[in-house]
């Protein structure tokens, strides 16, 4: 996993869920800076405990982190805001998904996320990685994609860990990149592909009934506009043309 991750000697890490610090140490070891974020207050105190030089133990779910109070906890480590951010982690895989969005919400607040390598249950990864048209490609796999390429790194059966998970796992590299393409909405992109795959096995003319701005212009003036025929399901879209279907939403409420 190291490896994989590939630290160097001027980066920073941000590393989500140490546990007893089996990646940590060596991160800490080949990297200049750790803030390590540990949700278990008995786990968190036995790192501060025994806590390196360049380690900083933050105690608390990572899901309630802002970019603000992360910029803060920068600072007061005399790390400069503007310093690019590398994310690791063996990610808690009942929140795998809401700590990826909220990656992206740190990244939309302004924290320089450049890249994050995490383990991940292998349905999850799965998800990630799926391009248009499969069974896995979902509203997952659109908002991440949209803002970052997702690399396949390591398959781990269960027994490469202790205690022996029920599940598979897998290693993934997430490189940020700004959205592409560019939504003239960003909420009203997320929006409408929340929305929409509420209903996949629908029509998109009918899918689109879940989404509220069709009250200010029709689900079929808005496939018309972007050129997408209605009878085809959300999950054939591409993010090019998702971001087409949102931006004939979005002209409608300017």
């Amino acid at each position: 996993m190291l490896r994989a991750i590939g630290p160097r000697p001027a980066d920073i890490f941000l590393e989500i869920g140490p546990g007893r610090a089996a990646l940590t140490r060596l991160l800490v070891a080949a990297a200049a800076h750790v803030i390590a974020v540990e949700i278990d207050r008995d786990l968190a105190a036995g790192l501060r405990s025994d806590s390196p030089p360049g380690l900083t133990v933050l105690e608390g779910d990572f899901l309630s982190f802002t970019a603000d109070g992360l910029r803060d906890v920068l600072a007061a480590a005399r790390i400069p805001a503007a310093t690019p951010l590398r994310v690791a982690g063996n990610l808690p895989y009942n929140v795998a998904s809401p700590i990826l969005f909220k990656l992206l919400d740190l990244r939309s607040g302004g924290l320089p996320l450049v890249d994050a390598t995490v383990m991940l249950q292998r349905e999850v990864a799965a998800r990630l990685l799926a391009p248009p048209g499969t069974r896995d490609y979902g509203v997952l796999s659109i908002l991440v994609q949209h803002q970052a390429h997702v690399a396949h790194r390591l398959a781990l059966p269960p027994g490469a860990f202790r205690p022996v998970p029920k599940v598979a796992s897998t290693l993934v590299r997430l490189d940020f990149h700004l959205p592409e393409p560019t939504p003239l909405s960003s909420p009203t992109f997320t929006a409408l592909t929340k929305a929409i795959f509420t209903r996949r096995r629908k029509t998109l003319a009918n899918a689109l009934s879940a989404f509220k701005l069709t009250e200010k212009l029709t689900a079929r003036d808005a496939l018309r506009a972007a050129g997408i025929d209605g009878a085809r399901r959300p999950e054939t879209l591409t993010i090019v043309e998702l971001v087409q279907l949102s931006d004939a939403f979005a002209r409608a409420v300017l």
